[in-house]
């Protein structure tokens, strides 16, 4: 089994068909994204002793809210701990690891709401689950970026996107499972955990096993790598260990945790804002639409400007992200103001592309900057700054909220200047994204395993004439989505 999953196994033949790799990277983002519909489960588990209301005994949400950030604090923790791991044993061996890990948390935190423990729950999908999420998450980035010198940011966005989408698909399902096992006795979220194990268990595999990585010294056909550029998959680039202690290292670090954290501030105060800023016209249930708009344009920004990012680069589209991201943030209390709905929906709509366009370009502006063989191990260290910025960004806006409400500020105005804070935080980040500049190149070196695998010549891609498999591969990816999309626009046409 061990020898099935090792890297030199995976390595593909002459005639494979590359688009057959963004789908199996797709299976597996698609699982670990539901993380962010986590809170799906809150209000059920907040009564599964009383079951109709909440009895003594029964769990507080802000008690169950520690598995989101513990999700969280895992995913940039195991993402930068076993990044350079992930890189020397290949996506294969990180994707069957992620799977057991995210499926077997929640198998640990169903029989947490069975014994009713808590710590089970923190445990099984807050520690052993977050390591499957950051497991997963980077698993891909690397391969993909070897495959696709020519697209970099297309193909990284193509399965980072599904992580934006993973709760879009996940979250309707849960509460229809949910109510399809709930009983007088139990409020289903037990079950619904065990099967949610076993489909993700049984997806995350069949991605794993997906994955395949080009062979040394392999290239697009027809395609030639701009001069200067460490494109190819054995090509010179920064060792991990020197990489971090470079300065532009901890200025790309600071350009994801600054366009993060505003990110995040909007989108944990998504749902009060539109319903105190609309108070008359906007109800709960069309709020809920709100933030699955949110999603959908979350998702959609991370294959926009992940692809935008192949024709201008990283450094303009990052320069876009904080300088547009300024002008509206800053408009966001006024277009409030003037009472209009669709263009406060509209500004939120387009901060949230900008949001997960961040997370699906920086995979490619790592590689851009440090070349492509050590990336994985480099791109989980910069995953820490994700940890930092899913702690600063709820806390900022919360705290000055409640601070602001304390002194007798309306709850409608309690944002205006939790926005202008979050400008100042996006100004910085266009200061640091600025100053990224090349890194000398006398710390690139040719990593241990091209050194040792490395052909005399390139060869080019031999055409693949099995699509009829890249096309059942994008079917089964996109189905799912697809059923998540239309749930989604149902919910949102409550709002208009």
């Amino acid at each position: 089994m061990l020898d099935v999953l090792s890297r030199e196994r995976i390595v593909a033949g002459p005639g494979f068909n590359r688009w057959l790799v963004p789908p199996a990277a797709l299976a597996i983002h698609l699982c670990i994204g539901m993380a962010y519909g986590f809170s799906v489960f809150w209000l059920p588990l907040s009564r599964a002793i009383g079951i109709t209301t909440s009895a003594p005994g029964d769990w507080k949400i802000s008690t169950l809210g520690w598995m989101f950030t513990l999700f969280f604090v895992m995913l940039g923790s195991s993402a930068a701990l076993f990044g350079a791991w992930v890189e020397r044993e290949g996506p294969r061996k990180a994707g069957v690891v992620a799977a057991c890990c995210w499926s077997g948390g929640f198998f640990v935190s169903a029989a947490g709401v069975y014994l009713h423990q808590i710590w089970m729950l923190w445990v099984g999908s807050g520690i052993i689950g977050g390591c499957g999420l950051g497991l997963g998450y980077i698993s891909p980035v690397s391969t993909l970026i070897k495959w696709f010198p020519d697209r970099r940011g297309m193909a990284t966005g193509l399965a980072i996107m599904g992580f934006g989408g993973g709760a879009m698909i996940g979250t309707p399902l849960a509460d229809a499972l949910m109510k399809r096992f709930a009983t007088p006795d139990s409020v289903g979220v037990w079950q619904t955990f065990v099967v949610f194990g076993v489909v993700y268990f049984v997806a995350m595999m069949a991605g794993a096993f997906g994955y395949r990585l080009p062979a040394p010294g392999w290239t697009p056909a027809g395609w030639t790598s701009p001069a200067g550029q460490m494109t190819g998959a054995d090509s010179m680039s920064v060792p991990v260990d020197r990489a971090w202690k470079t300065k532009q290292f901890w200025l790309l670090w600071a350009v994801l945790c600054l366009n993060v954290t505003a990110g995040i501030g909007v989108l944990g105060i998504a749902s009060p804002v539109i319903q105190e800023i609309f108070k008359s016209r906007v109800t709960p249930s069309a709020a809920a639409g709100f933030i699955g708009l949110l999603s959908l344009f979350n998702i959609g920004g991370r294959i926009f400007w992940a692809s935008l990012s192949d024709r201008i680069g990283r450094k303009v589209t990052y320069t876009v992200f904080f300088a547009l991201g300024m002008l509206l943030y800053a408009s966001a209390p006024t277009t409030g103001a003037t009472g209009s709905l669709a263009l406060f929906v509209g500004v939120y709509c387009v901060i949230l592309t900008m949001y997960g366009g961040g997370f699906a370009t920086i995979p490619a502006y790592l590689a851009d900057v440090f070349g492509v063989g050590n990336v994985s191990a480099i791109h989980g260290r910069v995953l820490t700054a994700w940890s930092t910025a899913g702690i600063l960004g709820p806390v900022l806006v919360n705290y000055v909220r409640e601070f602001q409400i304390g002194h007798g500020v309306a709850p409608s105005n309690a944002y205006t200047f939790t926005m202008y804070a979050l400008v100042a935080f996006l100004g910085v980040g266009l200061i640091c994204n600025l100053a990224v500049q090349p890194v000398e190149r006398r710390l690139f070196t040719l990593a241990p395993i091209a050194r040792a695998t490395r052909p005399r010549a390139a060869s080019a891609e031999v055409p693949a004439g099995e699509w009829g498999m890249v096309g059942a591969g994008w079917l089964l990816a996109g189905l799912p989505i697809a059923w998540g999309v239309y749930k989604t626009l149902a919910l949102v046409s409550q709002m208009f």
